[in-house]
């Protein structure tokens, strides 16, 4: 099996899942949208997104199922399946729609259009993305009372899911000390080392400085 990544965060999940899982995978950098490499990409990926994951002849994109691909493959219960599942599902869901979103909006805003000179911020996105973060943010607040982890009694892909824009939440500028229990819950997923830096190691070219 082969993995096409690169730095954002979507394919940091990926990585981040398949390194965690100890998954029998060959990582590979790429990016869709260099000078010719479309022809290549379009074939595994009509939306020329990473990251995919290629088994055999057969092609699989979005991170998520590639999660799902991996975790059935590893035997785990990092992607649990019987009455657990549907827990792990809606916050799979409520987190993509929610959380993650509004932590995208502010980060898109203040970094990735810095980073790649997309134009002057829109600050009544920021603030508007903002809203939704600290209104997602105390949801999770109060479902991490008196827990570690989003669904039962250890870490999911649903952790890995709803957090996957966190490891940028300090160059975004979102308020995460706000959300103790919030902030305390990231910093035990950046104590597992396949979360902290999945690319360690991998050839991984880093991102354009910001305003660079």
């Amino acid at each position: 099996m082969k993995l096409y990544f690169s730095r954002n965060y979507n394919p940091r999940l990926a990585v981040a899942v398949a390194r965690y899982l100890n998954s029998p995978v060959e990582f590979e950098f790429a990016s869709p949208f260099s000078p010719g490499e479309r022809e290549k990409f379009i074939k595994l990926n009509p939306n020329l997104s990473l990251p995919i994951l290629v088994e055999g002849k057969a092609t699989l994109w979005e991170a998520d199922a590639i999660a799902c691909r991996l975790s059935h493959l590893a035997g785990s219960d990092f992607w649990p399946t019987g009455n657990a599942m549907p827990d792990l599902v809606r916050w799979i869901s409520w987190g993509y729609w929610n959380f993650v979103r509004a932590c995208d909006q502010v980060h898109f805003e203040r970094v990735t259009k810095q980073r790649y000179g997309l134009g002057p911020v829109r600050h009544e996105l920021v603030e508007a993305g903002l809203r939704e973060f600290a209104s997602s943010a105390a949801i999770l607040e109060q479902h991490l009372a008196g827990r570690d982890w989003l669904v039962g009694g250890e870490v999911t892909y649903a952790d890995f899911r709803v957090a996957c824009v966190l490891p940028f939440a300090e160059l975004a500028g979102l308020p995460l000390a706000d959300f103790s229990r919030v902030e305390a819950w990231h910093a035990r997923l950046m104590q597992i080392p396949a979360w902290k830096d999945p690319f360690a190691g991998l050839d991984a070219p880093e991102l354009p400085p910001v305003g660079g």
